[in-house]
């Protein structure tokens, strides 16, 4: 498949969408798999399967491994795994329904590194939407008798070091074989989960068939397969679509902690997550908007 031959809108928004319902099962499984596990040897299971599966998907291109392609993807990899590592133990500190929803806070911490590191312009928008989600963070601190737990914290730092890993990325990769690039990744990952496994007390713990059956969705769907179709399709759409696109995340987190693990908010906790919710998409939703005005201005019929 090639630029020249785009695939049809409705093939792009369906794989799209797919990926981030994957992306939501990972709350899930991994909120089922730390109950057991350790979050450090959680991540280390999912990235050690995932790194081995990639490097299958690999043989073909290891020949073209080269020390350029190593150290880039060493950087980008340890932003990953710093995220992760964040990732599982803000999960097991609180709710999917709200760590999904803090997570997706990264779409604001985008521009705010970017105006501290290149003193990039933040937006009237972006701006409106960083007052909306302090607002709504304000409510989940005052929400369902919890406050904001250390939980909440952690799925907020967390949403801070997948920006950092977005820009990391968009930064450093450059023409580098993007098989490879995450394959280098996921192996990165898997030693830093080790080594956190290794220097921290590990407390008892046992792998039931729910516990492994969470380590292969994992592995599999939200890492490997989620890779495959971004890199297949997101190049099909603008950055803002696929930002609007993955604003899908925690609402299948929200559904999965109702249906399945039978997680309650309070009502100011729904008010403060559809706060969050509207600050992350309405910046999305008025680029978007703009940008389709342009588009008709200066290339009408495109």
């Amino acid at each position: 498949m090639t630029t020249a031959t785009p695939p049809a809108p409705g093939r792009v928004l369906f794989f799209l969408i797919l990926t981030t319902f994957f992306w939501g099962g990972s709350f899930l499984f991994t909120k089922i798999g730390v109950r057991e596990l350790p979050p450090s040897l959680f991540v280390l299971l999912r990235f050690s399967l995932a790194s081995l599966l990639m490097g299958l998907l690999c043989l073909p291109r290891l020949g073209r491994l080269n020390r350029e392609t190593l150290m880039r993807g060493l950087i980008v990899g340890s932003a990953l795994g710093i995220t992760n590592l964040t990732f599982v133990v803000g999960i097991k500190g609180t709710s999917i329904s709200r760590a999904g929803v803090l997570n997706n806070l990264f779409v604001l911490f985008i521009p705010l590194i970017a105006r501290i590191l290149w003193k990039d312009r933040i937006g009237p928008a972006h701006l409106a939407g960083i007052l909306m989600a302090s607002a709504g963070i304000g409510l989940l601190a005052g929400g369902g008798g919890a406050g904001f737990s250390q939980g909440d914290i952690i799925s907020t730092l967390c949403a801070f070091f997948i920006a950092v890993h977005i820009i990391t990325v968009s930064r450093v990769l450059k023409d580098e074989d993007v098989w490879l690039v995450s394959m280098v990744q996921f192996v990165v990952v898997a030693i830093m989960a080790g080594t956190a496994t290794l220097l921290l007390p590990l407390p008892e713990f046992s792998v039931s068939r729910e516990a492994l059956g969470a380590i292969v969705y994992c592995a599999i769907f939200p890492t490997v397969i989620c890779f495959t179709l971004q890199n297949t399709y997101q190049r099909f759409v603008s950055p803002t679509q696929a930002g609007l696109i993955y604003t899908l995340d925690p609402v299948w987190s929200l559904l999965a902690g109702f249906t399945v693990l039978g997680e309650r908010l309070a009502p100011w906790e729904w008010l403060g997550c559809g706060l969050i919710f509207l600050a992350v998409a309405l910046p999305l939703a008025i680029r978007f908007v703009e940008e389709r005005q342009l588009l008709h201005r200066y290339l009408p019929g495109k």
